[in-house]
């Protein structure tokens, strides 16, 4: 079984852990705690990702990414943002989606951000950050097909 921790919720979702423990002591989001760290099933994970005002959180936190690049200029390296859109069955995103958030938080770059969001049949993904980092995570990806 998949577990994922506050910090994989937060890059998947583009919440702050702050926010994610405010969810928690709401309710919206459920977990168990193990030795002193949150973990969470993939059903908790889909399911909190699934409710109303958290996915109005990623909408928002989504195009926050793209405004964000295109409203960003004079910066002293170069900057990419990819976005892709995927026709896929939701086992496959989550697949995509997870492969993603683990290249993103094995980076360790604070300025890399990360968006999806995800509709019936389809799954909009956003990448931003450094040239250099986007990258290198988008060959990963095309190389592991």
């Amino acid at each position: 079984m998949a577990w994922y921790t506050l910090n994989n919720i937060a890059t998947m979702t583009g919440l702050t852990t702050r926010t994610l423990r405010n969810y928690l002591q709401m309710g919206l989001l459920t977990g168990e705690k193990v030795d002193g760290v949150w973990r969470f099933s993939e059903e908790q994970l889909y399911a909190f990702m699934d409710h109303p005002t958290v996915r109005q959180g990623m909408h928002a936190k989504q195009n926050a990414i793209v405004t964000d690049f295109l409203l960003m200029g004079g910066r002293k390296e170069s900057r990419t943002c990819v976005i892709l859109d995927y026709c896929m069955e939701w086992e496959d995103a989550k697949r995509v989606i997870d492969f993603f958030s683990d290249k993103i938080n094995e980076q360790g770059d604070d300025e890399l951000r990360f968006g999806m969001e995800r509709h019936k049949k389809s799954v909009r993904l956003i990448l931003s950050g450094s040239e250099r980092a986007v990258r290198e995570i988008m060959k990963c990806y095309y190389e592991r097909n």
